[in-house]
């Protein structure tokens, strides 16, 4: 017997389990991606500058992020024939469109962390 999973629906809707809106979240909402984004977002960078830009990022997960990015098409990679051969990634119209979104999330998180680390206090030492 053989059996296969149902194509993701392209029909928008989050909530559905086989909705591939459900992937796109899942990569940009992921902490790297947004990282990368960001960087990006100032401009084209290679990877030992998105490496050293981005602190506590692992080389495999900047690659696979690299790799999601560009698979999706939020990111764009350029190889340069030289010698050595320079690889230069940058952000695509769609991965621009991010930056906005992004950013105000960004906002949200520097404004709101005294509070949710108040939050956290409290809730971890509950008197």
């Amino acid at each position: 017997m053989v059996t296969t999973q149902a194509a993701p629906a392209l029909d928008g809707d989050p909530y559905s389990a086989n909705c591939a809106t459900r992937r796109i979240l899942d990569r940009i909402g992921d902490r790297w991606t947004v990282l990368i984004v960001g960087v990006l977002g100032e401009g084209d960078a290679r990877f030992s500058e998105l490496g050293r830009r981005i602190e506590g990022v692992s080389q495999k997960m900047l690659t696979q992020t690299l790799r999601g990015l560009e698979r999706d098409g939020l990111v764009r990679r350029t190889v340069y024939p030289e010698v050595p051969v320079r690889v230069e990634y940058a952000l695509t119209d769609a991965g621009r469109t991010l930056l906005e979104p992004l950013r105000a999330l960004q906002k949200w998180a520097i404004e709101h962390l005294p509070d949710i680390s108040a939050s956290q206090t409290a809730y971890d030492n509950p008197e």
